[in-house]
């Protein structure tokens, strides 16, 4: 199995530096990490599968050439659990598949009291049959992008710090299993931990960071977990990456576990991409420079947070639920673009056949209106669309360039 790593990555390395030269020692290990993990090789990595332990003991060497230390059961690299999952959230218990999956733990020991955990989850959909946006037959899902990238920008950091000088916290670097089943794994390290939950200053999620954009906008999610979030981040200035933040503790991955313990925690995200949840998030689709970049930033950003020794935590008013209803009996039919900086809600991109798109609706578009409901950000959109029901015609108000357009949608 060993043999079998090394030879995949003389292989990446080899296919890496004939395609760019000048890459940096840094960014060819960021492409190298990133072609492995999202190789067909690994079938997806679906929890408790073949791949997903390729995956891990991948990982695991990676830690080991860092000189860093397992901090698993038993003196071990791993943390497995098991857990009961179905499709329909409301099967019975004694229906539900028992499933498996383990984190990876890789531990930066400077003697010190606090720690701050550095992590990303590394599992992904496997073939597709659950979870995913594709429409066709059974595929695999490399998850370049969900969530390759963040390992691959875990295991950079990882490297960075083992070489630094600043040395005032202890670091744990964290590879979740099963994030894609609910924060499975995530939510087993926080209720089993394997240390003193009150000594981790701060938390520090790298889900999906693949795909900088042009102008260079990173989303960071939770900063109001802690007051020191916002004034460290705004600080910054690293690769003229723009900085757009949001509050909430409560998202999508695997930073809400720990936020639900009382531990300030940050989610770093470079946007949602037509190719998420498809077979077609594959690895040379991934800004390898952006990583690099996303990296720099988050390196910089702890170089400041070491001088402190732990992080004040505050409870954030969750803006996922609290903004808008508890569910949804209509949707528009397009993907946001979480990273905009325009007011309104920007369209990423609209899905064929849907409510937008047969009304005219298109990529980029803005939307600042649906019926009479000011559309300001990605919250109040998901509030105004609370208010309409299958059936419901409405006039959506787009901005398009400097034009101000209006579509009647039916849905």
């Amino acid at each position: 199995m060993r043999y079998l790593i090394y030879t995949l990555l003389i292989s990446c390395l080899f296919t890496s530096l004939t395609q760019a030269q000048n890459l940096s020692d840094s960014l060819q290990n960021l492409r190298v990490d990133v072609v492995y993990l999202a190789s067909d090789l690994l079938e997806g990595r679906e929890p408790g599968t073949q791949g997903e332990a390729l995956a891990a003991q991948y990982i695991t060497y990676r830690f080991e050439t860092m000189g860093l230390s397992p901090f698993g059961i038993d003196s071990t690299w791993y943390q497995p659990f098991t857990f009961k999952f179905h499709a329909n959230p409301h099967e019975s218990e004694e229906n539900k598949d028992q499933l498996s999956g383990k984190n990876v733990l890789g531990y930066l020991d400077n003697d010190a009291e606090y720690t701050i955990v550095i992590g990303g989850h590394y599992d992904h959909l496997g073939y597709g049959t659950f979870g995913s946006r594709y429409v066709g037959d059974p595929a695999i899902h490399n998850g370049a992008d969900d969530n390759a990238s963040g390992i691959a920008v875990m295991l950079d950091l990882a490297d960075r710090l083992s070489k630094a000088s600043f040395t005032n916290h202890n670091y744990l670097f964290l590879a979740f299993s099963a994030e894609e089943w609910g924060l499975v794994g995530s939510k087993h390290f926080v209720n089993h931990p394997l240390m003193d939950l009150e000594k981790i200053s701060c938390m520090i999620n790298l889900d999906m960071v693949g795909r900088l954009n042009e102008k260079k906008v990173l989303a960071v999610n939770g900063v109001g977990t802690s007051p020191a979030w916002k004034p460290a981040l705004e600080e910054l200035e690293v690769a003229g990456i723009q900085v757009k933040m949001s509050e909430s503790g409560i998202g999508p991955s695997d930073h809400t576990s720990f936020y639900l313990k009382d531990i300030p925690a940050i989610h770093f995200f470079t946007g949602q991409h037509t190719d998420y949840h498809k077979p077609i998030d594959d690895s040379q689709l991934i800004n390898y420079e952006g990583m690099g970049e996303v990296s720099s930033l988050i390196y910089t950003l702890l170089e400041k947070l070491d001088a402190t020794d732990t992080l004040d935590f505050t409870p954030t008013k969750d803006e996922s639920q609290s903004r808008t209803a508890a569910s949804f009996k209509v949707t528009l039919g397009v993907m946001p673009d979480y990273v905009s900086e325009e007011e309104g809600m920007q369209i990423d991109a609209v899905i064929e056949g849907r409510p937008a798109e047969k009304a005219g609706i298109q990529d980029g578009d803005v939307v600042i209106q649906i019926g009479t409901y000011n559309v300001t950000d990605i919250y109040s959109y998901m509030e105004a669309l609370s208010k309409f029901e299958k059936g419901n015609k409405a006039t959506v108000k787009v901005k398009r360039g400097e034009e101000e357009l209006e579509f009647e949608v039916e849905f």
